[in-house]
């Protein structure tokens, strides 16, 4: 019976940390396979693979000290014997050309290599051969290891599609022989706009995540803050990178205030900004400075000033929703959105009133960008409980309710339905897990 019990704990213990380690160490084992096989489609199932076996292996021996250097150099094996076996390595060889000799798979792991490599795989699927939309789903789904629905939602598209954008991407890739490496200085401005739009959306995957328990998803922020550090590294004048650095450190500085005690999640006016990062809002708000005096400040300088706005106030009731709204504007104009003019709506209804807020709503429309986006409703919702139209707002967010599918933004929305439904029962929702 000990032996038993012994074996089932090792093996949750195993997946445990199989699944830690495709949250943490996808994009290091990915890259470095990479540079094996020249040939993305070839380095992920070999990657799938050395994730299978490691729940084998390490239920049966325990888990490795270093998980990713264990699963680059399982990952880089199968890639060798597969390249020696089939004659398509003759025909993969031109594709990914990479003039460095590969590393070390024991050293896969190490603060030197790691940046490299996910930089290679970055510029790589982010190729202006590619059209944007694929080059961040693609690099979504390589470096990041997000799931096709994963994407998918955050693109806020079917599955389907989603499925068939990255495949197309790949293909591309492997036509085109798109070079597997780090652009070299002249080449860098015209990649860098793809770039920097992966890992904004690789952030916000992370700040609010698409599915699951938990609001945030610290890996996917985490690294989304050290690769924007390591464009900064590469180019440290570019107002683009300076901005990006500065919204991403602004808008997680709120992190630990987001959710209370029990994990309920908070909004703005609710949370404790004693618990807000202060280092990180002092870097945030000195590279602000930087990337918003340059003539003609981008989308991320403009964002990372609204953040900036809601930083420097001590308190809610402090905030300058006028200044908000006037960055809104100029935003609208930098950076056509939906989601932007959704944004404005809700900044206009708490600088103006709840009803310019949807009157702002209402010109907006449902555009199909936002057809499945659940804060539409949620905002719309919140606009009429304030002006006392309970059954509208009810109705709208029951919507809302349907399109989330992250069970903290869902409970906090069922309990904000509770509010204005007219039973004093809490609705008869079933939980999304």
């Amino acid at each position: 019976m000990a032996d038993a019990v012994d074996g089932m704990s090792h093996a949750v213990d195993a997946a445990t940390a199989v699944a830690d380690a495709h949250r943490r160490e996808w994009a290091f084992v990915l890259a470095a396979t990479v540079r094996v096989t020249r040939d993305i489609d070839l380095a992920e199932e070999c990657v799938q693979d050395a994730y299978a076996k490691a729940l084998e292996a390490w239920t049966r021996d325990g888990v490795p000290q270093r998980p990713g250097a264990w699963l680059t150099t399982v990952a880089r094996r199968r890639a060798t014997d597969l390249l020696r076996r089939e004659t398509r390595f003759r025909s993969a060889m031109p594709l990914l050309v990479d003039d460095e000799p590969a590393p070390d798979p024991a050293d896969s792991d190490s603060a030197d290599d790691i940046p490299d490599d996910r930089l290679r795989l970055i510029f790589t699927c982010c190729h202006p051969a590619l059209a944007q939309e694929a080059q961040v789903a693609l690099t979504l789904r390589l470096l990041c290891g997000l799931t096709t629905a994963e994407v998918a939602r955050a693109f806020l598209v079917s599955e389907p599609t989603m499925a068939a954008r990255i495949t197309r991407a790949k293909k591309k890739i492997t036509v085109a022989k798109i070079p597997y490496r780090v652009p070299p200085p002249d080449e860098l401005p015209e990649r860098l706009s793809a770039v920097l739009a992966v890992v904004h959306l690789l952030f916000t995957t992370g700040h609010t995540a698409p599915v699951g328990g938990e609001l945030v998803r610290c890996d996917l922020v985490n690294r989304a803050m050290d690769l924007t550090r390591m464009l900064r590294s590469l180019l440290p004048r570019d107002p683009g990178v300076s901005g990006l650095l500065a919204l991403l450190l602004l808008t997680d500085a709120r992190r630990e205030a987001r959710v209370d005690r029990t994990g309920r999640l908070l909004r703005l006016d609710e949370q404790d900004r004693r618990q807000w990062n202060a280092e990180a809002i002092r870097e945030g708000l000195a590279l602000v400075g930087q990337a918003i005096n340059t003539g003609a400040p981008d989308r991320y300088a403009l964002q990372a000033a609204i953040a900036a706005v809601h930083a420097r106030a001590a308190r809610w009731e402090d905030t300058d929703w006028d200044e908000v709204v006037a960055l809104y504007d100029s935003l609208c104009h930098a950076w056509p959105s939906p989601v932007v003019s959704l944004n404005r709506a809700v900044a206009i209804g708490l600088a103006r009133g709840a009803q310019a807020g949807l009157d702002a709503l209402d010109k907006i429309g449902t555009p199909a960008e936002l057809a499945g986006y659940a804060y539409l409703p949620a905002a719309r919702a919140d606009l009429l409980a304030q002006l006392g139209r309970r059954e509208e707002a009810a109705a709208s967010y029951r919507l809302a309710i349907d399109l989330t599918t992250n069970d903290v933004e869902r409970d906090f929305l069922i309990g904000q339905l509770g509010k204005v439904s007219s039973d004093a029962a809490t609705p008869d929702l079933p939980p999304v897990r």
